[in-house]
């Protein structure tokens, strides 16, 4: 008969299976969000091949515009004088949309499979983003056309950030969630830069395929989340993360996990595979009102709003102002602009490391925000002045404006959804995530549509909109910052009372 294996060895495999797990669904998830966030970045990259002056281009032999034309290479209606106003009104088509339906989002996503929610997400939204691109093939003219595959693109997107923070929240506690989804949400940035390379190589030829491309990519990827994707832990057998403290746990760190019923405490597998596999009552989804009634809530969700205005203004708008300023061509300014998101991905991990080390979301996010907003003022000023100053300070920008951003959708979300207040119940995961995101979806509706408004009196103008919004966005949470500055006093106080206590013995 064979020996029984070490209680020691049993949790090590059992551990080694966990990880594995874990590490699969993070990976799984940040090349969902990393198709989502690619096809919406080649609209930023092709504007500026949507409308060019051609005076300097060579006329094709059939050309039937006039000689005096000098918008003949422009693709209509994007070649008349309004076309930043056309171009603005693409770019809000889908960020309303997105924006209203993230409302909705979260509530169907904490009904549905979220296997089937997102996999049906990722094909529409990638069927929508290669009709975008057919324009070209089909020689489409009418804005009406763009605006309307716009519209439904923003819709069926809003299926995917509700989904991939509750999934990733299933299986992730509160312990390092800062830089776990610090690391994590660079796939925002990746996105971005990955649908600006590859926008990038057909944007002065077949502009059409810069949509097509990714559209199909996501579409696959789509068809591999259907097969591979795993909502929970308990759905192959693995130990669920342990969010918060059982009656019986210690109180003074609610989120250590030895505090659970399912801890290190017992060291043989058998306890863990008893806890993990516990028949539970599935809690109710949460309503919209009683998710808003999380302290914290309101105010983060006010504080993205701005934060994201002016991250997506970036977004939509920072490649046609470098062809505009620095006068690259379409394909070098949208090369250069992927360095603002190489900065996002630093600030997005360092604003997690920062806050996991301080328990200070707030006041993290707070000071990013705070040097911001000189920093925007100077690139816009010296930013443009040579080559070197521009990565230095596109860096800079990208790591202090995604920071707060990747912040607040991603570890702020999760650590809300999972409130004390909860009592336990996840389900209000997906609906806090959709309410916070949701909230800065109508500022990142409205910051592209102010720059394509603004930008006619000058990209100054565009430039103090967004540090404006910038310090709104702090002002939103000076209450959150003030209440955990009072946390770390109550902390300081209680350590040097302890250390008062061994030094001086009764």
């Amino acid at each position: 008969m064979r020996a029984s294996l070490a209680p020691g060895v049993w949790f090590l495999r059992a551990f080694s299976r966990d990880s594995w797990f874990r590490g699969f669904i993070l990976l799984l998830t940040f090349l969902v969000y990393t198709c989502y966030h690619m096809s919406r970045k080649p609209i930023s990259v092709v504007k500026s091949r949507l409308h060019q002056n051609c005076s300097d281009l060579i006329r094709p032999i059939n050309d039937t515009h006039t000689i005096n034309d000098t918008t003949w290479c422009s693709w209509a209606p994007f070649d008349k004088s309004n076309y930043k106003e056309l171009l603005g009104a693409v770019d809000n088509a889908f960020l309303v949309a997105y924006a209203i339906g993230m409302f909705i989002s979260g509530i169907f996503g904490e009904r549905l499979p979220i296997r089937y929610y997102l996999s049906a997400g990722m094909l529409l939204s990638g069927l929508f983003t290669a009709f975008f691109g057919m324009g070209y093939f089909w020689n489409i003219h009418m804005l009406w056309y763009f605006v309307l595959i716009q519209i439904c693109n923003g819709l069926v997107q809003t299926t995917g950030w509700p989904s991939v923070v509750t999934c990733v929240g299933n299986w992730f506690g509160k312990g390092r969630r800062g830089l776990i989804m610090g690391i994590w949400n660079s796939h925002t940035s990746v996105g971005n830069i990955m649908g600006s390379l590859i926008a990038g190589i057909w944007v002065n030829e077949q502009w059409g395929l810069s949509f097509i491309v990714p559209g199909v990519i996501t579409a696959a990827v789509g068809v591999f989340t259907f097969l591979f994707l795993i909502e929970y832990p308990e759905d192959v057998d693995c130990t669920p993360p342990q969010h918060h403290s059982t009656p019986g746990g210690d109180q003074d760190n609610p989120e250590d996990p030895a505090n659970g019923p399912c801890s290190d405490r017992e060291s043989n597998l058998e306890a863990t595979a008893r806890c993990s596999k516990e028949p539970s009552v599935k809690p109710a989804a949460i309503s919209f009102l009683g998710a808003l009634r999380i302290p914290g809530v309101i105010e983060f969700s006010l504080c993205l709003l701005f934060a994201k205005l002016v991250s997506y203004t970036f977004l939509y708008w920072l490649p046609l102002y470098i062809f505009n300023v620095a006068h690259f061509d379409a394909k070098e300014a949208g090369n250069l602009s992927t360095l603002f998101d190489v900065g996002g991905i630093i600030g997005g991990i360092l604003a997690g490391l920062i806050s996991d080390y301080t328990s200070g979301r707030a006041t993290t996010c707070c000071i990013m925000l705070i040097v911001a907003a000189p920093m925007m003022f100077l690139y816009n000023y010296i930013g443009q002045r040579g080559m070197t100053s521009s990565i230095v300070m596109l860096i800079i920008c990208g790591a202090l404006v995604n920071g707060p951003y990747a912040l607040i959708t991603t570890a702020v979300s999760a650590d809300l959804g999972t409130h004390q207040s909860l009592k336990g119940n996840a389900k209000a995961l997906s609906t806090v995530s959709a309410i916070i995101d949701g909230t800065g979806s109508i500022g990142a509706a409205l910051g592209p549509l102010l720059a394509g408004l603004i930008s006619p009196t000058g990209w100054n103008n565009v430039f103090y909109m967004l540090i404006s919004a910038d310090i709104l966005a702090c002002l939103f949470l000076c209450r959150l910052v003030y209440k955990e500055i009072l946390a770390w006093k109550a902390s300081l106080n209680r350590s040097r009372g302890s250390s008062l206590a061994l030094t001086h013995p009764r």
